[in-house]
């Protein structure tokens, strides 16, 4: 008796556990896009990659020929920028397809507007997966899995410079 009643337990527990519905598509793609933007968890977003820096900071280069924190940063805001456009139905600017250009314009004058200016873009993209309909969302799937595993990469490059650098406290999360 006693181990029919823990058969039935156990098949209850595991029952439950089962049951359990998978995350929706809007879950899973809010997750990405704030995990590279502000949410720590498996790895630092890009948010806390670059707080702290000054514009000397964001401008600095090894010699090996890695881009600056700045570069990157600059870089992010670009395309991510380009894709907010696009979403939401409006014609990205002009583009000659040259991606060292999307690197090479950044000006430390603008460093502060430049982090400002993607902590906006990555907020909108979160808010417009979070009022879009599911059909948007299946067709913007894609999209945003590159964007964030694009995002998250170049923030990998920014925690590298800035230990090259000696600039990054790694209590921030990458020792």
């Amino acid at each position: 008796m006693k181990t029919t009643v823990l058969f039935i337990v156990i098949v209850m527990v595991s029952a439950r556990g089962f049951s359990q519905e998978a995350p929706s598509l809007r879950t899973v793609l809010l997750n990405q896009l704030k995990t590279t933007h502000n949410k720590k968890d498996w790895f630092v977003p890009v948010n806390d990659a670059v707080a702290g820096l000054t514009p000397e900071q964001a401008m600095w280069k090894d010699n090996s020929g890695n881009h600056s924190v700045g570069q990157l940063a600059y870089h992010l805001l670009f395309w991510n920028q380009r894709q907010l456009e696009s979403f939401k139905g409006q014609k990205p600017g002009d583009f000659n397809g040259n991606n060292d250009e999307t690197f090479n314009t950044f000006d430390k004058q603008k460093w502060n507007e430049t982090i400002t200016k993607l902590d906006n873009v990555l907020t909108e993209l979160e808010r417009l997966v979070q009022s879009a309909d599911e059909k948007q969302l299946a067709g913007w799937a894609e999209t945003i899995g590159n964007i964030s595993t694009h995002n998250a990469y170049h923030t990998g490059q920014i925690i590298f410079v800035r230990k090259l650098q000696g600039s990054w406290n790694p209590e921030k999360g990458v020792k």
